[in-house]
């Protein structure tokens, strides 16, 4: 594939030489426009040798192949990264003042669009004006990270790490190669518009200040699918109970207890499109919480003497978030509401046999099911699960697959039900 990489005038300039290594060991054929201020933070010689490409900036060399019309007419996928405040100003006002621009014009590709910047810029009212306008022409705009920026700054603005935006430009030109002569408009991501919730990890119910229950989840997957719901244009709010990095453009909202994620989620559900279960709530919680630290012996008696046996915890039951949302739902078919199972097989039935029986319970409209275990799934970045639907006895299996790629069958199986 006939790959563009723009790349603006930026301090994250020098990860786009990363991104270049991964095209081109790819396959592609990478041809790199740089603005002029690109060039004072990664120079001409090192874009030509890691492309193969002569390297140009304005419309006026190799005047006669007419490269400002002819790079943008031939290219599958036009990608800038960094997109710099002053790049996307600049597209979104349909400026023609350097090659870069003039490619952006001319492509009738799929673009995609990686912002770069201090927090301070990427939260401005015209920055987030022209993203929009951007977003709606059918630009994949891919939300900033949020991390270290240049000097002490940290926040929103740091682009993403090569490896995410070679994975988005990947599912673009595939989506482009499916939709070859069907087509001459840019593709947008298909959850674009959409507004997504996810919850993620294990929840934590205090038993003191220094003990709790909880269970082996990670937090992966769920971050996973959010990570791939903003890579395919939706808003995503994670309500997570994992001290995982936060994906790129991905709003997350920290819980501890099954009390505090059930509350996150129902505030964030309000106008959500999908809810996307992918927690491991705790079932039972402990029906008193100890102020101090429990010991571990206690005086009993008038003798003084010590206790050594092991107090008894009682518990109560959680509440059933997923089955609440579903009743919460009522009738309508909005939002889609997609449930986790983690099950064990045993003497009374396999793990489909458990993940059915759970879903006509539930209600959901999908329920994912993961095998579990010790050295299954729990904190593993691969696993196998199967895709349940609401009305058929089918089981769709997806892996053994990375969890990014568990994410995207599940959004696959999602967008049907839209």
């Amino acid at each position: 594939m006939r790959v563009v990489l723009g790349v603006a005038g930026g301090i994250a300039a020098y990860k786009a030489c990363s991104l270049l290594r991964l095209f081109t060991e790819a396959g592609h054929d990478v041809t790199v426009v740089p603005t002029a201020s690109a060039l004072h933070f990664v120079g001409e010689a090192t874009w030509s040798a890691l492309s193969g490409k002569p390297v140009h900036t304005d419309v006026w060399s190799d005047i006669t192949e007419v490269p400002h019309v002819r790079i943008g007419q031939e290219a599958d996928l036009v990608v800038v990264a960094p997109a710099t405040a002053d790049l996307l100003a600049r597209a979104a006002t349909g400026q023609a003042d350097d090659l870069l621009t003039n490619v952006l014009l001319t492509a009738r590709c799929p673009v995609v669009m990686a912002p770069a910047m201090h927090t301070e810029m990427w939260d401005h009212p015209a920055t987030q004006a022209n993203v929009a306008t951007l977003s709606e022409r059918g630009v994949h705009v891919v939300p900033p990270a949020s991390g270290r920026l240049t000097g002490r700054d940290t926040g929103p603005g740091r682009l993403p790490e090569p490896e995410d935006l070679f994975a988005v430009c990947e599912r673009e030109l595939a989506r482009a190669s499916a939709s070859a002569g069907h087509t001459t408009a840019p593709l947008r991501g298909d959850l674009a518009g959409r507004r997504v919730v996810v919850s993620a990890g294990g929840t934590r119910e205090p038993l003191d200040p220094v003990r709790y229950l909880g269970n082996r989840s990670s937090g992966k997957q769920g971050y996973a699918l959010a990570r791939a719901a903003a890579e395919r244009g939706a808003e995503v709010t994670l309500v997570s109970s994992s001290s995982l990095p936060a994906p790129g453009g991905v709003t997350v909202v920290p819980v501890e207890t099954a009390l505090e994620l059930q509350a996150a989620v129902a505030d964030a559900a309000g106008d959500a499109d999908v809810i996307v279960m992918a927690a491991a709530v705790a079932d039972f919680r402990p029906a008193t919480y100890a102020d101090h630290k429990l010991k571990k012996t206690h005086v009993a008696g008038a003798d003084g003497a010590a206790d050594e046996s092991a107090p008894t915890v009682a518990l109560v039951r959680n509440p059933d978030v997923l089955a609440g949302l579903v009743t919460a739902r009522g009738s309508a078919s909005s939002p889609v509401i997609v449930g986790f199972a983690a099950e064990t097989g045993d003497g009374e039935g396999s793990v489909l046999d458990h993940a059915r029986a759970k879903l006509a319970r539930k209600g959901c409209d999908l329920l994912v099911v993961n095998e579990v275990g010790v050295d299954k799934t729990f904190g593993h970045d691969h696993s196998t699960v199967h895709l349940l639907r609401r009305g058929s006895d089918d089981a769709t299996q997806v892996g053994p697959a990375s969890k990014l790629e568990v994410a995207h069958a599940v959004w696959d199986a999602v967008l049907p039900l839209l």
